[in-house]
């Protein structure tokens, strides 16, 4: 389905945006870059921005007009920071966008199309889109670099797709980080106790103080790492005091 959602980007004036946004994409499982004349392309600056995404750069294709680069679409999304005169339907937040694009993705090629750097689509060039979408932001500033833009709408739309049943999305792993045993949490709470006592935080028998402090380490869920590294302060603190004793 990611495979059949385009990005294409119009006469794209800084080469460096170029690869920016492949970076952008391959982010969120997004491949298909397609450049409508684009200033300066093949560039080495696009190649060095796209930071791991090179591959998206020199495969994407390149086309004369924004009519040829999306003929065989179904939707064409155009990004505008304002509306044009010509009218469209028109999506006010990015996730309905972004939903209806990856349903449509599994009839065939879709695309979301970025305009120029400095003032974006034309209106001959929104003729070509089926629909406009804007992305909110501050009414008092609300510019977006041309990468930023790709993201925000790329991140929206990957969204919507790990969202379905039948995505086959699997997160990430996280390395799993041993717990420790409980025995080895006990020899920790002795050892504190001990040196609670003979440092003179604890006087007499503090129950409550004892059983207040275990409580938060259950809740801390220290990993065994943390565990031996508060035995080696505790130790250290103990020979400090041994010394002081002499």
């Amino acid at each position: 389905m990611l495979s059949n959602i385009r990005i294409v980007l119009v006469q794209t004036y800084h080469p460096g945006n170029i690869g920016a946004s492949a970076r952008a994409m391959k982010t969120m499982g997004l491949t298909d870059l397609v450049l409508v004349n684009p200033r300066c392309y093949p560039d080495p600056e696009a190649s060095r921005l796209a930071a791991g995404a090179e591959d998206v750069v020199d495969q994407a294709r390149v086309f004369a007009s924004l009519t040829e680069a999306v003929s065989d679409c179904t939707q064409v999304v155009g990004a505008s920071a304002r509306l044009r005169s010509y009218p469209l339907p028109h999506y006010d937040e990015p996730a309905e966008m972004a939903a209806d694009l990856v349903a449509n993705a599994r009839q065939g090629p879709v695309a979301l199309v970025f305009g120029r750097e400095r003032f974006g689509l034309v209106n001959e060039e929104i003729r070509d889109c089926s629909h406009q979408v804007s992305i909110p932001a501050n009414p008092d500033y609300g510019v977006l670099n041309l990468s930023q833009a790709v993201q925000v709408l790329a991140y929206e739309t990957f969204s919507a797709w790990r969202r379905q049943p039948d995505s086959d999305y699997q997160a990430p792993a996280h390395a799993s980080v041993p717990l420790p045993t409980r025995q080895q949490l006990h020899h920790f709470h002795d050892h504190l106790s001990r040196i609670m006592h003979a440092s003179g935080f604890i006087t007499q028998p503090h129950a409550r103080t004892e059983e207040q402090l275990r409580a938060l380490f259950d809740r801390a869920q220290p990993t065994r790492r943390d565990i031996s590294l508060l035995r080696g302060l505790l130790s250290s603190l103990e020979e400090s005091m041994q010394g002081d004793d002499r």
